[in-house]
């Protein structure tokens, strides 16, 4: 919250990271390079990682990450959800990408709430020759706002294992890969649990792949309700569609904060009391 990002060294071992890479590495080579200049010609990009590794999960659901994501983005919302995991290989070649801030998808105020923290994992360790992530410090929260170029810039160099945290409101960009090698990473963002994702969890993961992921995993990726009462299926938690048991017909349950609650039962008393 200070400057905008941080490193957690050895957040998880390398040999789940190295099942997870090689779990996708087919992947890799069968995608075809991205197109257009802010994804990058020279840059693969896929989604999914839930359905294409078991070892995906451990990364959506790391215990400090998820804490950290949590004390950041819950003054805002009610519950915080995956805003997408995606496999990045940047080839060399690679130039250095726009510098953006992550937030700037979403067209709501600036410099007041952080939308989302975003956590890449190097499958590969990244530097300043392949391409590592530019980042500015303290160029978030209020100072989003400035639309001058910081004059500070870092490369923080890590490797698979560790943890690469930054906020949806920090300046970053990866950097040119001019290295020999192909830098590769997966990224996994978390944002307000009210907003539309960058992915479309529900199309990546549907009811039939969904029900085999754990209730905690399926709740990250959408499959519950934000109070009050929103994205929910037949006016009921989502969830219902992974039980197996979904009826004919369901009644509406509400599904509200606690000031909510007490506001409405306060309401209806004093229509009771009224007749």
């Amino acid at each position: 919250m200070t400057d905008g990002w941080c490193v957690i060294p050895n957040a998880l071992s390398r040999e789940t990271i190295g099942a997870l890479d090689a779990d996708l590495a087919p992947i890799y080579e069968a995608t075809p390079f991205c197109e257009g200049d802010f994804y990058g010609g020279r840059t693969k990009r896929f989604g999914s990682l839930l359905k294409r590794s078991p070892h995906a999960a451990a990364l959506a659901q790391e215990a400090l990450i998820l804490a950290v994501t949590e004390a950041v983005l819950s003054p805002w919302c009610d519950t915080i959800q995956l805003n997408l995991m995606q496999a990045i290989a940047l080839h060399p070649g690679a130039p250095a990408q726009f510098p953006h801030r992550d937030q700037d998808m979403w067209q709501g105020v600036k410099g007041e709430v952080e939308y989302l923290v975003n956590v890449m994992w190097p499958l590969t360790p990244f530097s300043v020759e392949n391409g590592g992530t530019i980042i500015y410090p303290r160029s978030h929260g209020s100072e989003a706002l400035n639309d001058s170029m910081p004059e500070r810039s870092v490369v923080a160099e890590y490797g698979p294992g560790d943890a690469f945290l930054f906020l949806g409101s920090t300046l970053h960009g990866a950097g040119a890969n001019r290295s020999a090698e192909i830098r590769k990473a997966v990224v996994v963002s978390y944002c307000l649990g009210w907003l539309k994702p960058y992915e479309n969890q529900w199309l990546a993961y549907p009811p039939a792949v969904a029900r085999n992921f754990s209730p905690e995993l399926a709740g990250l990726i959408g499959y519950r309700q934000h109070r009050p009462n929103l994205g929910n299926y037949e006016g009921v938690c989502p969830s219902l569609l992974l039980t197996g048991n979904l009826p004919e017909h369901i009644g509406a349950v509400d599904a509200l904060r606690p000031d909510q609650i007490e506001a409405v039962a306060e309401h209806r008393t004093s229509q009771g009391a009224a007749t």
